[in-house]
């Protein structure tokens, strides 16, 4: 009965849960396109450039354990409709962007307006999916990720040569629409998502108490030796383990998402437009292939430590490589830096997962999506900070590439295997 209500969960909720997360990814990344067409039409410096990129995750950080806290207790369905509306008109109004200034607000608020999201649906997660399930069920929501760099560079890319019509500039063009394409998603939210197994017609009833009794096996389990209040979860030393991991993991992602359309407008030698746009999309849907590869072999093989220390091996190798001079070579580092920054999230999220429950991982996913994601502020600064110092974009790269190596000695520590409760249910 498990097994079969999670089939149907996976068919139902999966497909508009990896839409929504390929609508908040493409919002949170197109201004690695508009890059160029920001230096050219307003002066953006490639330093405002990096903070302005980075302080997102400053608005993100203050509001992630709040808003999260919030959906634990007034339901998935109305808070998510809330952030996706919410972000989506703040995303749009990147369209007015006319300066510094401007550019920092508009992403400082773009950050708070989009708080909760992720760990809301890692959240969500939890209330429909039991732990042997999870790290399929993450690896296919994490092709959302890949998914909204692959169709999304060529998309903004071809959304920027909209310019002059009606007298906007192609990138005001492009976020005015992807924007308004997450507050169309937030709308369809409210009627498709709902709060919980309870809510549903398409189980049965044995397969909602199947659910049930598993889910609250599991968690009365975890609850077991760290309490169970948000307060007890400030002692836990597991929690700073995955804090200190999930931040270096964010500075290796966030240092191929913001830069990789100019990286590879560099390597072929021509401005971001479409072109740029369907070639900057290659490492993403390589990321795609790795993704689903990776964590089916975790899943058989029970061995998600052995996966995360794989995969951050390949980020810091792509993202070496990436920096020689030779086309080819370089394209193919992309390649391996985007798969393994993707495909580690998919599977480190097992860890905190299958650590806590209830309130405390509301807070936990919360707290670890927040200051974990620090880590893209800090990814766009750190490279504009290498390579102004060393006078070469190389050293840039090369310093994002040290937080994966960073990682490798932090995930040594990770257990073997999360623990998973018995499940006696099939």
């Amino acid at each position: 009965m498990r097994r079969t209500a999670t089939r149907k969960a996976v068919a139902k909720l999966l497909p508009f849960l990896i839409l929504m997360y390929i609508v908040a990814f493409l919002d949170r990344s197109n201004i690695g396109s508009a890059k160029q067409a920001l230096h050219a039409d307003i002066g953006l410096s490639d330093a405002v450039f990096a903070f302005g990129a980075g302080v997102f995750f400053i608005g993100y950080a203050l509001f992630e354990v709040p808003s999260n806290l919030i959906l634990y207790r007034v339901g998935a369905k109305r808070w998510m409709t809330r952030i996706m509306i919410t972000w989506g008109l703040v995303s749009s109004a990147m369209m007015f962007t006319t300066g510094e200034t401007s550019f920092i607000a508009l992403r400082m608020l773009l950050g708070v307006a989009e708080a909760g999201f992720f760990p809301g649906i890692m959240l969500y997660l939890t209330f429909w999916f039991p732990e042997r399930e999870r790290t399929r069920v993450l690896g296919i929501f994490y092709f959302g990720y890949p998914l909204a760099m692959t169709f999304g560079n060529p998309l903004s890319g071809a959304l920027l040569g909209l310019h002059g019509i009606f007298g906007l500039a192609g990138w005001q063009w492009m976020f005015l629409l992807e924007g308004g394409l997450a507050v169309v998603m937030g709308c369809l939210t409210y009627f498709v998502l709902p709060d919980g197994p309870s809510d549903v017609s398409w189980l049965t009833i044995r397969e909602k108490q199947a659910l049930a009794t598993i889910l609250d096996r599991e968690a009365s389990g975890k609850t077991v030796g760290h309490g169970h209040g948000f307060g007890a979860l400030l002692t836990s030393g597991k929690l700073l383990q995955f804090l200190a991991l999930y931040t270096v993991m964010q500075v290796a992602s966030y240092g191929v998402v913001f830069y990789l359309p100019e990286q590879v407008s560099s390597i072929l030698h021509e401005q971001i437009g479409f072109r740029v746009g369907v070639v900057s999309g290659l490492p993403w849907a390589c990321a795609i292939v790795a993704t689903l590869v990776a964590t089916r072999l975790v899943h058989r093989y029970a061995a998600p430590r052995m996966g995360v220390l794989l995969c951050l091996a390949a980020a810091a190798t792509g993202l070496f490589v990436s920096g020689q001079e030779a086309g080819v070579l370089s394209i193919l580092g992309l390649c391996l830096a985007a798969a393994g920054v993707v495909a580690v999230q998919a599977i480190f999220w097992n860890f905190p997962l299958a650590h806590f429950s209830g309130v405390q991982a509301a807070g936990a996913i919360a707290l670890i999506n927040a200051i974990g994601n620090l880590g893209g502020f800090a990814a766009p600064n750190i490279r504009s900070y290498a390579s102004h110092l060393w006078e070469t974009p190389v050293a840039g790269l090369y310093a994002v590439a040290l937080a994966g190596l960073i990682g490798l000695a932090i995930a040594a520590f990770l257990p073997r295997a999360p623990r998973v409760a018995p499940d006696p249910i099939a």
